[in-house]
């Protein structure tokens, strides 16, 4: 039956690194077809179509490609293949992939193969072993090759030595509200007023109002919320007065008489350690924007500095969370098992999509 089956399609031009499809519903039923391979003929180690079902399993998929003799195959990808996801639940993570090795004066991590993530995803990092200090922290990458990213921390210190078993995961969807809360990987404090850095995106906006919440070994506690444990008064709240990018921005605290942040912290693993955050103090749970006229749904937009997509929320008082709903699927940058292509294609490529989702799946 489909009288109740769902269906989309659509397309995009490849950039080789993992593509992420926003739909009204999570698919059972993926297929792509590459149109620039099929018009160009027969090229060593290129995808031509590729399909996805649920029962594969998630991040997996099968193509059909083209080997290193041009001759058209079957193939398979292992990893890094086709994932369906939704927002709004708990975070969901892709692979697990391993890493070479990492280059601590620059933040630099290295992966033991192809990581498919593109500028401006989200990881967390995750082992036995290496930089215990900040597994688990979400980190917005910046792509410098293929295998290689940096993050935003400063590892160039006594404590942070080269990584045994380390790992890296894609964050699907890492935020579940917004502006959410933010690690805060460095304070500048050598101007009048205290300049932050974060891990990820902040997605604040000026006049954003926004609290700290730093445990003691981090230093900087003079900003918390509430500086006098024993006695709690009234919360200590700071606005946003101006941005610098998607990851820095200046508020209103004094700097003035504020410890440095200790981001050098022993390398021994502690149980459900906390990391330093700056929190938005929102007031209602819709978020958006005071409507001033003009479009109905002046919806907000995330990332808020620049490269902002809008999302579905209507209007509400300026600085609020607003829910993330995001759903849909994600096109990964894996490669064959018998042959070298790569089922997101080439930078340049077009590729058409369809996505089903079928009666008795929702």
């Amino acid at each position: 039956m489909t009288e109740y089956s769902r269906m989309v399609k659509g397309f995009f031009t490849s950039t080789g690194n993992a593509k992420a499809i926003n739909i009204p519903f999570v698919p059972d039923y993926v297929e792509l077809q590459n149109k620039t391979v099929a018009a160009a003929g027969p090229a060593a180690s290129v995808d031509f179509s590729a399909y996805w079902d649920s029962n594969m399993g998630s991040g997996v998929a099968t193509m059909l490609a083209y080997n290193a003799g041009s001759v058209l195959i079957a193939d398979f990808v292992a990893s890094q293949g086709i994932t369906p996801f939704q927002c709004g639940l708990s975070l969901q993570y892709g692979p697990q992939l391993a890493v070479a090795s990492t280059t601590k004066a620059t933040g630099t991590v290295t992966t033991a193969a192809p990581h498919g993530l593109a500028t401006g995803d989200v990881v967390i990092l995750e082992g036995a072993g290496g930089w215990p200090q900040i597994l688990g922290v979400q980190f917005t990458v910046t792509v410098t090759s293929p295998t290689a990213f940096t993050i935003n921390w400063n590892t160039n210190q006594a404590n942070y030595a080269d990584p045994g078993a380390l790992f890296v995961r894609k964050v699907l969807c890492p935020y579940l509200y917004l502006p959410g809360q933010n690690v805060i990987s460095a304070l500048d404090l050598s101007g009048a007023n205290v300049k932050v850095t974060t891990t990820t995106f902040h997605n604040y906006v000026l006049g954003q109002e926004i609290g700290f919440q730093i445990p003691a070994v981090w230093g900087s506690t003079q900003l918390n919320e509430l500086p006098n444990n024993t006695t709690p008064g009234s919360p200590v709240y700071y606005y946003v007065s101006s941005i610098q990018s998607n990851t820095q921005f200046t508020c209103t605290a004094l700097s003035a008489g504020v410890t440095a942040l200790n981001t050098n912290q022993p390398a021994a693993p502690v149980a459900g350690q906390s990391f330093p955050q700056v929190v938005a103090v929102g007031d209602v749970n819709s978020g958006g924007f005071p409507y001033s006229g003009g479009a109905l749904y002046p919806s907000p937009t995330f990332p808020t500095f620049s490269g902002g997509v809008p999302t579905i929320n209507g209007p509400a008082i300026q600085g609020a969370f607003v829910n993330n709903t995001s759903q849909g699927f994600i096109i990964g940058a894996g490669a064959g098992t018998n042959s070298a292509a790569i089922l997101v294609g080439s930078p340049g490529d077009v590729i058409f999509w369809r996505a089903f989702l079928h009666d008795g799946n929702f």
